[in-house]
């Protein structure tokens, strides 16, 4: 189909028009993560996982057709969670300190700028938290949990929109798989519980 000059220029003005309407989200509140479109977690406390523990991961994340893999650890008590990340050659490349004062990050400069402390603690809260505590986290914006004996489904809409399969009933040991279907990034996690 041909377009006069007037009705390319008509139509450019409104694709940008649009596009300026499409602009970023409005900035949440603090203690809120944006773990999928249109879906919030307001982040609980720390002492809502439970328990302390001490485990250590290895984490392979996939983002389209790049690979990623670090290892984690993690120690919780009721007062504060600690995540230490550590790159392939065992340099931190970030220490994430989640308290009820807030939270504090230090990243390393080559770390990508998209990479989020807040992102990371949701991706735990998703995976580890109990289950009436993500639900809560996620009722402000009408998120749904369901969870089965192994696995737990994040939803809104009725459309799933992440989704993890635990290799075992405790999910601090062994295997999990966690796909993020609307951000599209996977994580598969190899953990084990320290003993204290």
């Amino acid at each position: 189909m041909m377009y006069s000059a007037g009705m390319k220029r008509f139509l450019l003005l409104a694709a940008l028009a649009l596009a300026g309407c499409a602009a970023a989200p409005p900035p949440l509140p603090p203690g809120s993560v944006r773990v999928a479109p249109g879906l919030v977690l307001v982040l609980p406390q720390p002492a809502e996982l439970g328990r302390s523990l001490e485990a250590t991961q290895l984490v392979t994340a996939h983002y389209g057709a790049q690979t990623f893999v670090f290892e984690g650890h993690v120690s919780a008590t009721p007062e504060r969670l600690l995540l230490v990340g550590l790159d392939p050659m065992g340099r931190k490349a970030l220490s994430v300190t989640w308290s009820a004062s807030g939270i504090q990050a230090e990243t390393a400069p080559w770390l990508p700028e998209q990479l989020h402390p807040e992102n990371m603690l949701a991706d735990l809260v998703l995976l580890y938290w109990p289950e009436a505590v993500v639900r809560r986290g996620l009722a402000g914006s009408g998120g749904t949990v369901t969870s089965g004996a192994r696995s737990r489904s994040i939803g809104l809409d009725g459309q799933e929109l992440i989704h993890a399969d635990y290799g075992q009933d405790d999910a601090w040991t062994g295997s999990l798989h966690y796909r993020n279907l609307a951000w599209g990034y996977g994580l598969d996690v190899q953990s084990a519980e320290v003993a204290r």
